[in-house]
């Protein structure tokens, strides 16, 4: 186990975009495929297409976005500790977050051929609902990202989160409803 994450390290650190981008089209897709199998129960009438599109948006979509994000958010310089984090986390969660949120379900609904009308009705469902709770778990997750884990190795602890925030996603992204409505399904 030890050489396979020696090997995935080295991955990361020599070719980051290939490999986050492999890494965050498999977390994409297994998500959606823990949707529709364990929450959604689909058995034998799973969506192949569907988890093909929401593997293709997270390898070819948001690993190339948020990796070159890292990138520049580790350029921030600011002499106090404290100061950096909240600044690196802020910026992430506060300016690329509501964007790639609304990058998601556009992307998406364009993909399942919704057109922008389509993207624009989802959006407006899911997108205030979602953000709200991307914040509930990603700030403590991007508090301990930025203040322990090496830089190369950010994007690997993101996904690793994501493959349950994916998850969540996937089934939000389907129903096409708010958040709060499917949170209450869920829970009844």
């Amino acid at each position: 186990m030890s050489s396979l994450l020696r090997a995935y390290n080295t991955a990361l650190i020599r070719r980051p975009y290939v490999t986050g981008s492999a890494s965050a089209a498999f977390l994409f897709g297994a998500g959606d495929v823990l949707a529709q199998q364990a929450i959604e129960k689909k058995g034998r009438e799973h969506d192949l297409w569907r988890t093909g599109r929401i593997a293709f948006y997270g390898g070819a979509i948001f690993s190339p976005i948020v990796t070159r994000w890292y990138v520049m958010l580790e350029g921030i310089k600011i002499k106090s500790k404290p100061a950096l984090l909240l600044t690196r986390v802020g910026l992430d969660q506060f300016a690329l977050t509501p964007f790639m949120v609304g990058l998601f379900f556009t992307s998406l609904s364009v993909m399942e051929g919704k057109g922008i009308e389509g993207a624009r009705d989802r959006v407006s469902k899911s997108w205030w609902s979602t953000l709200k709770m991307n914040w509930g778990v990603f700030i403590p997750v991007q508090l301990l990202n930025f203040a322990l884990v090496p830089p190369h190795l950010r994007i690997l602890l993101v996904n690793g989160v994501s493959l349950f925030w994916n998850t969540y996603l996937s089934y939000v992204n389907s129903t096409a409803q708010p958040v709060e409505d499917k949170v209450k399904e869920l829970i009844e």
